[in-house]
């Protein structure tokens, strides 16, 4: 406490001090702020962004989906089966099930 009254000369220059130290106390707080409130409002547009690229992949999810569902429908797939696979329906007693004994069923 002695350097700080040596230093400010007991007491005068702290009063010639004091209304410059809390006019920089208020605008640092101001400042701080400021500074708080831009910082808000940059979070909350990122935020908006990703919420809208959220938005653009949940319609991509479920056009995707829509579109699998469209082509591993039956009658498509036996059609590609028929058409570009050359495949044919399996006919009775084609069809033998294994189990671990051996077979099991003949169709």
């Amino acid at each position: 406490m002695s350097t700080f009254k040596s230093f400010f000369g007991a007491g005068e220059r702290a009063q010639e001090i004091a209304p410059f130290l809390s006019l920089v106390l208020v605008l640092v707080t101001l400042f701080g702020v400021l500074f708080c409130k831009m910082e808000l409002r940059r979070v909350g547009y990122s935020v908006l962004k990703l919420t809208r690229e959220e938005r653009k992949m949940r319609d991509l999810e479920r056009q995707q989906s829509i579109m699998l569902a469209k082509i591993t429908r039956p009658d498509r797939l036996q059609s590609v089966a028929d058409a570009r696979l050359n495949l044919k329906r399996a006919e009775s007693g084609q069809i033998i099930q294994m189990t671990e004994r051996g077979i099991a069923l003949r169709e």
